[in-house]
């Protein structure tokens, strides 16, 4: 035990804490079970390590503990939570908890068992708290984390610090907000960087091997997340993987689910599995028509990668601006709106709004007797009327 708190002095040494997302605000950190899942990369493990170090002392009274550690193969989660706490502990951070069997019955017994302990978890975006037989859903208060805004992709790189906006203040006031904002950065100076590399905090560590790295989160995820989570057998490892790369190469994917599966070789039934799969470990995002609700029944009507970043990295000639766009617009509108397919342009929001992305020479006859609808452009920095700028929905969270 001795190691693993050693390890943990050691991460809690070299965290910083000059830039902190604002993510950390959304969190009500006096919850005695806290869960935060997310995709590999967005910055779990960091959260965690800088609410620690800036309000605890390295002592006894809190342990950050990894269970992909080898310690763990050998020793029982419960068995240190209880040393710990007999030892002083107050509470217990405990990331990765994916990689450790029986995880969620283990905290609910250290939950249970010993009432005087906090207890702060992390894991995958492909969790399921609600389908654990622990029923974790009655304890825990879950947090999805997403990856960097464009907003706060610009707080990292210029250390200035832009309000959340609300979208039906943005609609209402976009040109007063884009003057107000231009005034202080240039939009179009950091958009085309943060599409490329910006939703992925890891990026500030080296822009040289950021593809690398995730690419070794991509197949992290194909190979360890995902089948350990689905039990799925190594020798179909390399469908997922050819399910993939088919749309990465085509997005936004149009799903043809009869046409897909002569081209996999998987099972219709199975296809749905795993492009739902890919969809819970944040690889895709998909895009449903407003009346199907969002299921893994339901066929999608579009398939887009999950991120811009992913796109450049996977989608090699095939990188699309158009779907770039698309994609940007997507991922920063899901996070804390309903975003469906819409029957006249390319998105409707929350059941009220369409949008039409593209680029600045784009037309909005086709929305034009629409009520509440809006042409998004790229590459402008002020709109008019119903035309806002892409940059803007950035800054939704």
């Amino acid at each position: 035990m001795e190691k693993i708190i050693q390890k943990f002095y050691e991460k809690y040494a070299s965290v910083q804490t000059e830039t902190l997302r604002d993510f950390a605000d959304e969190i009500d950190w006096s919850d005695r079970l806290i869960g935060i899942k997310g995709s590999r990369g967005v910055g779990k493990t960091t959260l965690v390590l800088q609410y620690i170090k800036e309000n605890f002392a390295p002592d006894n009274s809190v342990l950050y503990v990894s269970l992909d550690n080898l310690f763990f193969s050998e020793n029982k989660l419960y068995d240190v939570a209880d040393v710990f706490h007999k030892k002083g502990g107050i509470l217990l951070a405990i990331d990765e908890v994916h990689k450790y069997p029986n995880w969620a019955s283990e905290i609910k017994n250290i939950y249970d068992d010993i009432p005087g302990l906090k207890i702060i978890f992390t894991g995958s975006s492909l969790l399921h708290i609600r389908q654990t037989k622990a029923d974790l859903s009655r304890r825990a208060v879950v947090y999805e984390m997403p990856g960097l805004s464009f907003r706060e992709f610009l707080y990292f790189q210029t250390k200035q610090k832009f309000p959340v906006l609300y979208l039906e203040e943005m609609l209402k006031n976009h040109i007063q907000i884009s003057v107000g904002l231009i005034q202080k950065f240039k939009p179009l100076v950091f958009f085309d960087a943060y599409l490329k590399y910006g939703y992925y905090p890891f990026y500030m560590e080296s822009l040289s091997s950021f593809y690398q790295k995730l690419s070794e989160i991509v197949l992290t995820v194909l190979e360890v997340d995902i089948p350990q989570f689905a039990s799925i057998q190594t020798a179909n490892i390399i469908y997922l993987k050819k399910l993939l790369r088919i749309i990465s190469s085509s997005v936004p994917f149009k799903p043809n689910m009869n046409s897909l599966s002569s081209r996999t070789g998987i099972s219709l039934n199975t296809l749905k599995i795993y492009i739902s799969l890919l969809s819970d470990a944040q690889l895709v995002q998909m895009l449903y028509v407003p009346d199907k609700g969002i299921n893994s029944l339901n066929k999608p009507e579009k398939i887009y990668l999950n991120n811009s970043n992913l796109m450049y990295n996977l989608g090699e000639e095939n990188v699309n601006i158009g779907n770039i766009r698309e994609t940007f617009f997507f991922n920063q509108l899901k996070v804390k709106h309903k975003v469906n397919a819409s029957e006249n342009a390319d998105f409707l929001v929350s059941d009220k709004y369409t949008f039409e992305i593209g680029g600045k020479n784009k037309p909005g006859k086709q929305i034009k007797n629409i009520a509440n609808s809006f042409v998004v452009k790229d590459n402008i920095e002020i709109g008019s009327d119903n035309i806002i700028p892409l940059w803007m929905f950035g800054f939704l969270y």
